[in-house]
């Protein structure tokens, strides 16, 4: 039914996502300063954002990114600026961010948001798309843009299956982390200012 090329798309995705950038970084971070439940749902979050953008794709918002200078410039500030900021929120954090507060779900739903918004907020994802997903749907095919959306959903699937237990696994660290503050505060910086660094060269980089 959906003309594509499943199994080259499969890999080619499996290894843009397994490269670390800055929603894994997010994960990590999260899964590390609050426990398993914080990465995980900060994934979903991650995948819910690719969602967002595969519908835009399929709408034709990467055609628009593409064409349109100043849009793209303000949405790519925008995205530069909320990195700037959770990288912010985690340099000046400290151990006491390892306790799990007593309003958990809210807690969780706000991690959700910041995993959804920090990846729904990045143009280049929606350029990628549309520059990416067309290239596995075969010629001539009887419904590409079905086709497009469809490869975007398995992409944003495969996500959350590889960043889920990414923070799953770095969420079980946490325990044997907690008892040694400093390796942790060393993490929270270093997270800190790698965010920090990627929202800065996402708003100086030249779009290609």
């Amino acid at each position: 039914m959906f003309e594509v090329t499943w199994l080259l798309f499969i890999v080619a995705s499996l290894v843009l996502i397994v490269t670390p950038g800055q929603d894994m970084i997010l994960v990590m971070s999260r899964s590390i300063a609050r426990g398993s439940a914080a990465g995980v749902t900060t994934a979903a979050g991650v995948s819910v954002g690719l969602v967002g953008h595969t519908v835009l794709a399929t709408l034709g918002l990467g055609a628009i990114l593409r064409a349109s200078e100043w849009l793209f410039v303000a949405l790519k500030l925008a995205g530069a600026a909320y990195l700037v900021y959770l990288g912010i929120q985690l340099v000046r954090s400290g151990k006491h961010e390892l306790a799990v507060s007593a309003d958990a779900p809210r807690s969780l739903w706000r991690l959700f948001l910041d995993g959804a918004l920090s990846n729904i907020s990045n143009p280049k994802i929606a350029v990628f798309y549309f520059a990416f997903l067309p290239q596995f749907v075969l010629p001539g095919a009887t419904h590409p843009t079905l086709s497009v959306f469809v490869l975007g959903l398995v992409f944003a699937g495969l996500t959350f299956l590889v960043k889920g237990p990414v923070g799953l696994g770095a969420g079980l660290m946490s325990g044997w982390l907690r008892s040694r503050p400093k390796v942790i505060a060393w993490l929270h910086r270093t997270s800190g200012a790698i965010l920090i660094g990627l929202g800065l060269k996402l708003a100086f980089e030249r779009r290609a």
